[in-house]
């Protein structure tokens, strides 16, 4: 009989050694690839401190474009992903930099097509992770919840608007977090929410005066 150990217990189900090196860099990628919505022709990684430094290691740079390709944590191609016909549909280059102001598991991707995009991020432990920054907003997703993304102009009554919508379609929110370039210039809004969002829903908030974009990113699996 095989004994489960603590590990077991806690760590998500994944192909590779570590579980924020490997598990939580599938998920980063597989997360930024949900935010960027289209398939990249180039995306550009950059890893900090201990991503950087042993990430090769424990497949750091692997999990990190199986992710944007969009495997989960239990592919068995992640292993092979450099080899793999996938990986030859884009692109792809690593950097790495040591920065004590980032987390040690920080990665910074570059998305590169029909639109660009930045978007950074931390692997905080056991899998989990955290999007920081998506261009110019900070923001913060972990792949929990199902999550919208708005960026609108900076005007008085935008929270309220937004909320009222999902308020009146009885969809609760989990979180809520702004972030602006400057007074009246372009915001952003992250809302986390229980439950799911209908397209009609989607409709409605691209129809509310001053909003320029809308994604809605939903939560990854486990």
């Amino acid at each position: 009989m095989k004994h489960s150990t603590l590990f077991d217990i806690i760590s998500p189900i994944m192909i590779g050694p570590s579980s924020s090196h490997t598990a939580g860099a599938v998920r980063l990628g597989l997360l930024a690839r949900n935010i960027y919505k289209n398939m990249p022709e180039k995306v550009v990684f950059k890893l900090y401190n201990s991503y950087a430094h042993t990430g090769k290691g424990h497949g750091t740079e692997k999990g990190l474009l199986a992710g944007v390709l969009g495997l989960p944590v239990d592919d068995r191609r992640i292993k092979d992903i450099f080899n793999s016909d996938i990986a030859k549909q884009i692109e792809y280059k690593f950097e790495y930099e040591d920065n004590f102001k980032r987390h040690p598991n920080a990665v910074d991707m570059v998305f590169y097509g029909k639109t660009n995009m930045f978007i950074a991020g931390d692997s905080v432990g056991a899998g989990e992770i955290a999007i920081r920054k998506i261009n110019d907003f900070n923001v913060k997703l972990t792949g929990k919840y199902n999550t919208i993304l708005l960026v609108y102009k900076d005007i008085p009554g935008m929270i309220s608007q937004v909320s009222s919508l999902l308020q009146y379609h009885n969809i609760n929110i989990a979180s809520l977090l702004c972030d602006r370039n400057a007074k009246g210039q372009q915001a952003s809004m992250v809302v986390s929410i229980d439950g799911n969002l209908q397209y009609d829903m989607l409709e409605a908030l691209e129809e509310i005066p001053g909003v320029y974009f809308v994604s809605y990113i939903e939560k990854l699996g486990n």
